[in-house]
Parts: structure tokens; C-alpha cells; sequence
């Protein structure tokens, strides 16, 4: 998967409080529900951004060696 780009975001107190309470409801980060809310934003306005490939869910599969066998 591509890295994502990082970069520093400065908010609002009471508006990072907001994001906090949506993410906390819907079991997400900040980063990921500002992440929504930004693709959001954009496709009402038109803008479809293009979809990296989805991070894969849940715990890596174990490594045998290390004792640790999903299987």
C-alpha cells in the first residue's frame, strides 16, 4: 500500500473536540474521520478523488517461526 502523505494540521479546539465525539461514535481515529469528512466534502462538491487500495483489517497473519500460527 502507498504511504500516506503526513503533514501538521492545526484546529479549532472545540472543532477537533467535534471530530473527537463523530470518531469516538463510529469507532475511528481522528486522522481516519477527518480523512472522511474530507472525502465527503469534496464529492458534494463535484470532486471525486481517486481511491488508494484499502488497508487490510485485523491482525497480520503469525509467523510460524516465532510460534505464533494462526493456522
Amino acid at each position: 500500500m502507498p504511504a500516506k502523505k503526513a503533514f501538521a494540521l492545526r484546529l479549532d479546539p472545540a472543532l477537533h473536540d467535534a471530530i473527537q465525539r463523530l470518531a469516538d461514535a463510529e469507532l475511528r481515529s481522528v486522522n481516519a474521520e477527518i480523512e472522511i469528512l474530507l472525502r465527503e466534502a469534496l464529492t458534494r462538491r463535484g470532486v471525486k478523488p481517486a481511491r488508494s487500495t484499502p488497508a487490510r483489517r485485523g491482525r497480520p497473519p503469525g509467523d510460524a517461526s516465532k510460534g505464533n500460527s494462526d493456522a
